[in-house]
């Protein structure tokens, strides 16, 4: 198990849940996780990581899986305006690289969105910090773990 995953795992377990991990194998979209799992597209929580033009600093934008970030939505929302987080600061803000970062378990807090069209759900699936890996959530659970307000960011 990679560092990142069970950074993760630790995270969830630290958070008193029993996480279930599933493989999705070389899936490269939402939709294509979102067969690998047997969940809708929305039930796929994405985790698009932003840098503030400010400060530099990464905030979260929990989306579901078949929406989009709208730009200026998410600037309203944040505060700030929003340039896209390349590479190095996604992996040093939140110890993961693009394509695996899990909404949990970063090396540095981040401020957090969460699209409510994941809140329609049940249950949702997120990166758990690899490409391959996601993990299955309640996203009431998955807001507070966060800290993420809801807000509307999405389309």
């Amino acid at each position: 198990m990679s560092k990142s995953m069970n950074r993760v795992k630790s995270a969830l377990i630290a958070a008193g849940l029993d996480p279930q991990i599933e493989d999705v194998g070389d899936a490269r979209t939402a939709a294509d996780a979102a067969r690998s799992v047997g969940c809708a597209l929305d039930q796929i929580a994405k985790s698009m990581i932003f840098g503030t033009e400010t400060t530099g600093d990464a905030v979260l934008l929990l989306t579901a899986g078949g929406r989009q970030v709208d730009p200026v939505r998410a600037a309203g929302v944040v505060g700030e305006t929003l340039i896209r987080a390349d590479a190095a600061l996604v992996r040093a803000q939140t110890g993961f690289a693009i394509g695996g970062v899990s909404p949990v378990g970063h090396l540095t807090p981040v401020r957090a969105w969460i699209d409510p069209r994941l809140l329609d759900f049940d249950r949702v699936w997120a990166a758990a910090g690899t490409p391959r890996h996601v993990f299955g959530i309640d996203p009431l659970r998955l807001q507070a773990l966060t800290g993420a307000q809801a807000a509307d960011f999405a389309v």
